[in-house]
């Protein structure tokens, strides 16, 4: 069974059309209209294998927030969408990914739960144009829309981009763990029978 969705949302700050297969292969079609999150969601479905399309238009002109906000939802409700009943999934993912000087741990868990707990740190204020402060905005975003669990903890790092980049990917390969199929697995992956 195709575990997909296509999520489409509009408001008066931004519209935006989103599809997710979580057993892809990779591929990314982005374009948001913010090259830094064009980039990181790119690199996320490529880590996660996951085919991410990604078309919004916002109100760029203003700040990029509502627009990497949206996207944000969008992207937590087409995993929520896509996973169904969560069965037989294995429900939790965890990675420490090194990049460069970076170190980052991403932990998820596909609980039906929303919390977001962010231990790290930028020591810029901007990537390029981009606001660091919008990484956790994103991800925020996600977590309470999937609904699930998301940590991250940043172990050392000197460099924005690096940080950036080293919690989209570490979030993907968390994330690719947590959606696999489990063979030993029957049912929902908890005590209580739902998630």
């Amino acid at each position: 069974m195709p575990r997909n969705a296509t999520i489409d949302r509009e408001t008066a700050e931004t519209k935006i059309s989103l599809s997710l297969e979580l057993d892809g292969s990779g591929k990314a079609d982005v374009q948001t209209g913010v090259g830094f999150l064009d980039h990181m969601l790119t690199l996320f479905a490529k880590h996660g294998l996951f085919d991410l399309t990604v078309k919004a238009v916002g109100d760029t002109h203003v700040d990029d927030h509502h627009t990497v906000e949206d996207v944000g939802i969008c992207l937590g409700q087409a995993f929520r969408q896509a996973l169904g009943d969560k069965a037989g999934i294995v429900r939790y993912g965890s990675l420490s990914l090194p990049m460069e000087e970076t170190l980052v741990t991403s932990a998820v868990d596909l609980s039906g739960r929303a919390w977001f707990v962010d231990k790290t740190s930028f020591p810029t204020e901007k990537i390029g144009t981009f606001d660091t402060e919008l990484v956790r905005e994103f991800w925020q975003a996600v977590a309470a829309n999937v609904p699930m669990n998301l940590h991250f903890v940043l172990h050392h790092g000197g460099n924005s981009h690096h940080i950036a980049e080293a919690i989209f990917k570490a979030t993907a390969r968390a994330l690719r763990q947590a959606v696999t199929h489990d063979p030993r697995q029957s049912g929902v992956p908890s005590s209580k029978g739902v998630l």
